[in-house]
């Protein structure tokens, strides 16, 4: 065995000594195409509505039809942009196409009232971008993605579901999302 050769003894998935940040890169790339590929096989799969990305925003849990879902990304660096609604976050590059950043509890309560505080970014937050399909450059800011849920499992309560611990759900479609007149208008009317 030749000297350089001795990087190969390691454990197979294992870092390199010194290779923390090719590492990290390597497992979020992997973990990326895992859950890439759960989602394409629950996509294929009989009932494709029934299996639905769980995400935590605002302390609200929202399921995301798959289909209307692209990447899950952790959160970059944002670009404020002046003179928006403050629920529009900004600017990020997710893989070098600029997203805009929407605070989806923010958005909801804009209406309503006054904002609440915007999803902390902790390490558990990501954006989750809207599929390509959908044609909108735009990505939700969530707390936490909890993870596929399996809807068909739930039981409906109201315009929610409840799953087998009592936890509720609200169904979220970005495609309806997109079509609101309110959802589109991110600049501040008049220094509104």
């Amino acid at each position: 065995m030749a000297a350089g050769d001795l990087g190969d003894v390691s454990a197979p998935g294992a870092p390199a000594p010194g290779a923390g940040a090719a590492a990290r890169r390597q497992r979020l790339r992997a973990y990326q195409e895992s859950l890439l590929e759960r989602m394409q096989a629950a996509r294929t799969s009989n009932g494709a509505h029934a299996h639905q990305l769980g995400l935590e925003i605002g302390g609200v849990h929202y399921l995301l039809d798959l289909l209307e879902a692209g990447e899950i990304v952790p959160l970059p660096p944002l670009a404020p942009v002046p003179l928006t609604r403050s629920w529009y976050l900004g600017l990020a590059n997710v893989r070098g196409t600029l997203v805009g950043v929407i605070d989806l509890a923010r958005y909801l309560a804009d209406a309503a009232g006054p904002a609440p505080a915007p999803v902390p970014a902790t390490g558990a937050a990501r954006l989750v971008t809207f599929a390509p399909a959908l044609g909108f450059p735009c990505a939700l800011l969530a707390g936490r993605v909890v993870g596929l849920r399996h809807a068909a499992d739930m039981t409906p309560d109201g315009a929610r579901l409840r799953d087998a611990d009592g936890k509720a759900w609200t169904p979220l479609s970005l495609s309806a999302l997109v079509r609101e007149e309110r959802f589109l208008q991110v600049g501040l009317a008049d220094g509104a």
